[in-house]
Protein backbone atom coordinates (compact mmCIF):
# COMPACT_ATOMS: atom_id res chain seq x y z
CA UNK A 1 0.00 0.00 0.00
CA UNK A 2 0.95 3.41 -0.96
CA UNK A 3 1.85 6.12 2.21
CA UNK A 4 -0.22 8.75 2.08
CA UNK A 5 1.32 11.90 0.79
CA UNK A 6 -1.93 13.57 -0.55
CA UNK A 7 0.26 15.53 -3.20
CA UNK A 8 -2.25 17.93 -4.85
CA UNK A 9 -2.15 21.87 -5.13
CA UNK A 10 0.77 24.17 -5.77
CA UNK A 11 4.24 23.16 -4.30
CA UNK A 12 6.53 26.06 -4.36
CA UNK A 13 10.04 25.16 -4.95
CA UNK A 14 11.49 27.96 -3.25
CA UNK A 15 14.72 29.57 -4.45
CA UNK A 16 17.26 29.60 -2.30
CA UNK A 17 17.95 33.44 -0.69
CA UNK A 18 21.60 34.48 -0.68
CA UNK A 19 23.61 38.02 0.29
CA UNK A 20 25.41 39.86 -1.85
CA UNK A 21 28.53 37.90 -0.74
CA UNK A 22 26.82 34.62 -1.63
CA UNK A 23 26.19 33.77 1.90
CA UNK A 24 22.93 31.95 2.49
CA UNK A 25 20.02 34.44 4.41
CA UNK A 26 18.49 32.03 6.69
CA UNK A 27 15.71 34.87 8.07
CA UNK A 28 14.95 35.86 4.27
CA UNK A 29 14.15 32.28 3.16
CA UNK A 30 12.11 31.60 6.53
CA UNK A 31 9.86 34.23 5.41
CA UNK A 32 9.59 33.10 1.70
CA UNK A 33 8.49 29.78 3.11
CA UNK A 34 5.95 31.50 5.74
CA UNK A 35 4.88 33.74 3.07
CA UNK A 36 4.20 31.13 0.53
CA UNK A 37 2.24 28.75 3.01
CA UNK A 38 0.29 31.23 4.39
CA UNK A 39 -0.64 34.34 1.60
CA UNK A 40 -0.32 32.13 -1.00
CA UNK A 41 -2.03 29.14 -0.07
CA UNK A 42 0.44 26.91 -1.56
CA UNK A 43 -0.21 23.07 -0.57
CA UNK A 44 3.50 22.82 0.38
CA UNK A 45 7.12 23.45 -0.26
CA UNK A 46 9.98 22.24 -2.58
CA UNK A 47 13.89 22.43 -0.98
CA UNK A 48 16.48 21.43 -2.60
CA UNK A 49 15.51 21.42 -6.06
CA UNK A 50 17.00 23.08 -9.28
CA UNK A 51 15.58 26.40 -8.64
CA UNK A 52 16.87 26.36 -5.27
CA UNK A 53 20.24 26.05 -6.70
CA UNK A 54 21.06 22.91 -5.14
CA UNK A 55 24.04 22.21 -7.16
CA UNK A 56 26.27 24.66 -5.67
CA UNK A 57 24.68 24.58 -2.58
CA UNK A 58 27.48 22.90 0.59
CA UNK A 59 26.61 20.01 2.89
CA UNK A 60 25.49 21.59 5.44
CA UNK A 61 24.01 24.76 3.88
CA UNK A 62 21.38 22.11 2.19
CA UNK A 63 20.77 20.76 5.97
CA UNK A 64 20.07 24.46 6.89
CA UNK A 65 17.88 25.36 4.10
CA UNK A 66 15.97 21.75 4.58
CA UNK A 67 15.85 22.96 8.72
CA UNK A 68 14.19 26.17 7.57
CA UNK A 69 11.49 24.50 5.26
CA UNK A 70 10.72 21.67 7.64
CA UNK A 71 10.10 24.88 10.34
CA UNK A 72 7.49 26.59 8.39
CA UNK A 73 5.51 23.47 6.97
CA UNK A 74 5.12 22.11 10.61
CA UNK A 75 4.25 25.35 11.05
CA UNK A 76 1.28 25.70 9.06
CA UNK A 77 0.63 21.70 8.80
CA UNK A 78 1.90 21.02 4.87
CA UNK A 79 4.24 18.41 3.41
CA UNK A 80 7.90 19.33 2.45
CA UNK A 81 9.44 17.31 -1.02
CA UNK A 82 13.03 17.69 -0.78
CA UNK A 83 14.73 17.77 -4.15
CA UNK A 84 17.80 14.89 -4.36
CA UNK A 85 19.21 15.17 -7.42
CA UNK A 86 22.24 12.10 -7.97
CA UNK A 87 22.95 9.71 -10.43
CA UNK A 88 24.59 7.74 -7.89
CA UNK A 89 22.33 5.05 -5.97
CA UNK A 90 24.14 4.25 -3.22
CA UNK A 91 24.78 7.94 -2.06
CA UNK A 92 21.10 8.82 -3.49
CA UNK A 93 20.29 5.93 -0.37
CA UNK A 94 22.37 7.31 1.93
CA UNK A 95 20.75 11.09 1.60
CA UNK A 96 17.11 9.80 1.60
CA UNK A 97 17.57 8.02 4.84
CA UNK A 98 19.25 10.68 6.22
CA UNK A 99 16.22 12.90 5.04
CA UNK A 100 13.73 9.89 6.57
CA UNK A 101 15.39 10.27 10.00
CA UNK A 102 14.12 14.05 10.63
CA UNK A 103 10.71 12.62 11.00
CA UNK A 104 9.56 15.99 8.90
CA UNK A 105 9.79 14.86 4.77
CA UNK A 106 7.02 13.70 3.22
CA UNK A 107 8.92 12.70 0.26
CA UNK A 108 11.50 13.27 -2.38
CA UNK A 109 12.15 14.67 -5.62
CA UNK A 110 14.61 12.50 -7.78
CA UNK A 111 15.21 13.00 -11.34
CA UNK A 112 15.89 10.09 -13.95
CA UNK A 113 19.95 9.85 -13.11
CA UNK A 114 21.48 12.50 -15.33
CA UNK A 115 24.16 12.47 -17.57
CA UNK A 116 24.56 8.82 -16.59
CA UNK A 117 21.32 7.99 -19.13
CA UNK A 118 21.08 3.99 -17.39
CA UNK A 119 18.27 3.53 -19.83
CA UNK A 120 14.74 2.83 -18.87
CA UNK A 121 16.16 -0.68 -17.43
CA UNK A 122 18.41 0.97 -15.08
CA UNK A 123 16.37 3.52 -14.24
CA UNK A 124 13.43 1.11 -13.06
CA UNK A 125 16.24 -0.73 -11.13
CA UNK A 126 17.60 3.10 -9.44
CA UNK A 127 14.44 3.81 -8.41
CA UNK A 128 13.27 0.22 -7.19
CA UNK A 129 16.70 0.60 -5.22
CA UNK A 130 15.69 3.75 -4.01
CA UNK A 131 11.91 2.61 -2.83
CA UNK A 132 13.28 -0.70 -1.14
CA UNK A 133 16.21 1.11 0.92
CA UNK A 134 15.70 4.72 1.13
CA UNK A 135 12.90 5.12 3.86
CA UNK A 136 10.92 7.55 2.14
CA UNK A 137 8.05 8.35 -0.41
CA UNK A 138 9.30 9.35 -3.75
CA UNK A 139 7.98 11.83 -6.97
CA UNK A 140 10.20 10.73 -10.41
CA UNK A 141 11.78 13.78 -11.51
CA UNK A 142 10.85 13.34 -15.52
CA UNK A 143 12.72 16.09 -17.42
CA UNK A 144 14.54 14.81 -19.90
CA UNK A 145 16.18 18.48 -20.97
CA UNK A 146 18.05 17.96 -17.91
CA UNK A 147 18.96 14.76 -17.76
CA UNK A 148 19.23 13.38 -21.25
CA UNK A 149 16.77 10.88 -20.97
CA UNK A 150 13.21 10.45 -21.83
CA UNK A 151 10.69 7.93 -20.17
CA UNK A 152 8.00 6.24 -21.56
CA UNK A 153 4.42 6.45 -20.15
CA UNK A 154 4.84 2.21 -19.61
CA UNK A 155 7.68 3.07 -17.60
CA UNK A 156 6.41 6.09 -15.72
CA UNK A 157 3.63 3.72 -14.59
CA UNK A 158 5.76 0.82 -13.89
CA UNK A 159 7.66 3.47 -11.48
CA UNK A 160 4.56 4.44 -10.38
CA UNK A 161 3.31 0.86 -8.96
CA UNK A 162 6.54 0.45 -7.11
CA UNK A 163 5.03 1.07 -3.28
CA UNK A 164 7.01 3.99 -2.50
CA UNK A 165 6.98 5.97 -5.75
CA UNK A 166 3.88 8.35 -4.86
CA UNK A 167 3.98 11.06 -7.96
CA UNK A 168 5.72 12.56 -10.93
CA UNK A 169 7.01 15.84 -11.16
CA UNK A 170 5.93 15.75 -15.89
CA UNK A 171 8.66 18.51 -17.16
CA UNK A 172 8.79 16.78 -20.63
CA UNK A 173 8.44 20.33 -22.20
CA UNK A 174 5.54 19.59 -24.13
CA UNK A 175 1.25 18.17 -23.59
CA UNK A 176 1.15 15.91 -26.26
CA UNK A 177 -0.38 12.12 -26.59
CA UNK A 178 2.58 10.50 -24.37
CA UNK A 179 1.06 13.44 -21.60
CA UNK A 180 -2.61 12.62 -22.39
CA UNK A 181 -1.87 9.04 -22.20
CA UNK A 182 -0.70 9.17 -19.11
CA UNK A 183 -2.63 11.63 -17.56
CA UNK A 184 -5.59 8.74 -18.62
CA UNK A 185 -3.55 5.65 -17.26
CA UNK A 186 -1.61 6.68 -14.43
CA UNK A 187 -2.18 4.10 -11.08
CA UNK A 188 -3.80 5.02 -7.86
CA UNK A 189 -2.03 7.13 -5.51
CA UNK A 190 -0.13 8.49 -8.53
CA UNK A 191 0.37 11.75 -8.37
CA UNK A 192 0.84 13.79 -12.08
CA UNK A 193 2.39 16.87 -11.16
CA UNK A 194 3.33 19.89 -13.91
CA UNK A 195 6.39 20.48 -13.71
CA UNK A 196 6.29 23.35 -17.01
CA UNK A 197 4.84 26.46 -16.16
CA UNK A 198 4.25 27.86 -19.31
CA UNK A 199 2.34 25.18 -19.98
CA UNK A 200 0.74 23.96 -16.47
CA UNK A 201 -2.92 25.23 -17.34
CA UNK A 202 -3.53 22.77 -20.27
CA UNK A 203 -2.01 20.18 -17.97
CA UNK A 204 -4.42 21.54 -15.40
CA UNK A 205 -6.99 21.04 -17.50
CA UNK A 206 -6.13 17.10 -19.05
CA UNK A 207 -6.34 16.31 -15.34
CA UNK A 208 -3.03 16.76 -13.39
CA UNK A 209 -3.14 17.01 -9.77
CA UNK A 210 -1.13 20.25 -9.06
CA UNK A 211 1.83 21.88 -9.88
CA UNK A 212 5.65 22.03 -8.74
CA UNK A 213 6.65 25.89 -10.00
CA UNK A 214 9.36 28.07 -10.45
CA UNK A 215 7.17 30.75 -11.07
CA UNK A 216 5.05 30.72 -8.21
CA UNK A 217 8.24 31.80 -5.85
CA UNK A 218 6.27 35.49 -7.35
CA UNK A 219 2.52 35.02 -7.64
CA UNK A 220 2.17 32.33 -4.99
CA UNK A 221 -1.67 32.75 -4.54
CA UNK A 222 -2.50 33.13 -8.61
CA UNK A 223 -0.39 29.86 -8.91
CA UNK A 224 -2.94 28.42 -6.35
CA UNK A 225 -5.75 29.38 -7.42
CA UNK A 226 -5.16 28.76 -10.97
CA UNK A 227 -4.77 25.00 -9.85
CA UNK A 228 -8.14 25.48 -7.90
CA UNK A 229 -10.07 26.98 -10.77
CA UNK A 230 -9.11 23.48 -12.88
CA UNK A 231 -10.43 21.33 -9.53
CA UNK A 232 -13.58 23.21 -9.21
CA UNK A 233 -14.22 23.02 -13.67
CA UNK A 234 -14.42 26.82 -13.57
CA UNK A 235 -13.31 26.50 -17.23
CA UNK A 236 -13.52 30.56 -18.27
CA UNK A 237 -11.71 31.82 -15.33
CA UNK A 238 -8.86 29.21 -15.75
CA UNK A 239 -8.17 29.86 -19.16
CA UNK A 240 -7.55 33.85 -18.55
CA UNK A 241 -5.75 33.54 -15.60
CA UNK A 242 -3.61 30.40 -16.88
CA UNK A 243 -3.05 32.80 -20.16
CA UNK A 244 -1.96 35.78 -18.13
CA UNK A 245 0.47 33.33 -15.72
CA UNK A 246 2.10 32.06 -19.32
CA UNK A 247 3.60 35.53 -19.89
CA UNK A 248 4.85 35.75 -16.50
CA UNK A 249 6.07 32.55 -16.69
CA UNK A 250 7.69 33.31 -20.10
CA UNK A 251 9.09 36.24 -18.73
CA UNK A 252 10.42 34.64 -15.63
CA UNK A 253 12.38 32.02 -17.68
CA UNK A 254 14.06 34.26 -20.54
CA UNK A 255 17.16 33.41 -18.67
CA UNK A 256 18.11 30.71 -16.54
CA UNK A 257 16.05 29.97 -13.95
CA UNK A 258 16.24 30.95 -10.97
CA UNK A 259 17.92 33.86 -12.19
CA UNK A 260 14.67 36.27 -13.39
CA UNK A 261 12.88 34.99 -10.43
CA UNK A 262 15.78 36.08 -7.86
CA UNK A 263 15.28 39.65 -9.66
CA UNK A 264 12.19 40.38 -9.60
CA UNK A 265 11.89 39.17 -5.54
CA UNK A 266 14.67 41.27 -4.78
CA UNK A 267 13.10 44.32 -6.93
CA UNK A 268 10.04 43.45 -4.49
CA UNK A 269 12.18 44.25 -1.51
CA UNK A 270 11.25 40.02 -0.64
CA UNK A 271 14.76 39.03 -0.59
CA UNK A 272 18.17 40.63 0.11
CA UNK A 273 19.89 40.20 -2.90
CA UNK A 274 19.16 38.96 -6.83
CA UNK A 275 22.82 36.93 -5.95
CA UNK A 276 23.21 33.68 -7.49
CA UNK A 277 26.68 31.17 -7.64
CA UNK A 278 28.77 30.77 -10.49
CA UNK A 279 28.01 29.09 -13.05
CA UNK A 280 25.03 31.02 -13.08
CA UNK A 281 25.17 35.16 -13.71
CA UNK A 282 23.06 37.76 -12.30
CA UNK A 283 19.66 38.11 -14.55
CA UNK A 284 20.10 41.35 -17.20
CA UNK A 285 18.34 44.27 -15.96
CA UNK A 286 15.67 44.46 -19.40
CA UNK A 287 14.99 40.95 -18.12
CA UNK A 288 13.96 41.87 -14.35
CA UNK A 289 12.30 44.96 -15.47
CA UNK A 290 9.90 43.17 -17.72
CA UNK A 291 9.12 40.24 -15.63
CA UNK A 292 8.98 42.42 -12.46
CA UNK A 293 5.88 44.64 -14.89
CA UNK A 294 3.91 40.93 -15.20
CA UNK A 295 4.74 40.29 -11.54
CA UNK A 296 2.49 43.04 -10.38
CA UNK A 297 0.64 44.70 -12.92
CA UNK A 298 -2.20 42.59 -13.09
CA UNK A 299 -2.92 40.83 -9.95
CA UNK A 300 -5.80 42.37 -8.78
CA UNK A 301 -7.09 42.13 -11.90
CA UNK A 302 -6.47 38.50 -12.53
CA UNK A 303 -8.20 37.98 -8.89
CA UNK A 304 -10.88 39.30 -9.57
CA UNK A 305 -11.71 37.52 -12.96
CA UNK A 306 -10.95 34.38 -10.89
CA UNK A 307 -13.42 35.13 -8.32
CA UNK A 308 -16.12 36.06 -11.34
Amino acid sequence: MKPEANLTGLFVPLVTAFTDDLRLAPDALARLADEALSAGGARGLVALGTTAEAATLTTEEKRAVVRICSAACRAHGAPLIVGVGTNDTAAAITTLRELAESGDVAAALVPTPPYTRPGEAGTMAHFTALAEHGGLPLVVYDIPYRTGQSLSVRTLNALGSLPEVVGVKYATGAIDAAAMELLGSSPPGFAVLGGDDAVISPLLAAGAHGGILASSNVRTADYAELISLWQRDAAGPARRLGAELARLSAALFAEPNPTVIKGVLHAQGRIPSPAVRLPLLAASADSVRQATDLATARTHRAHHDAAA
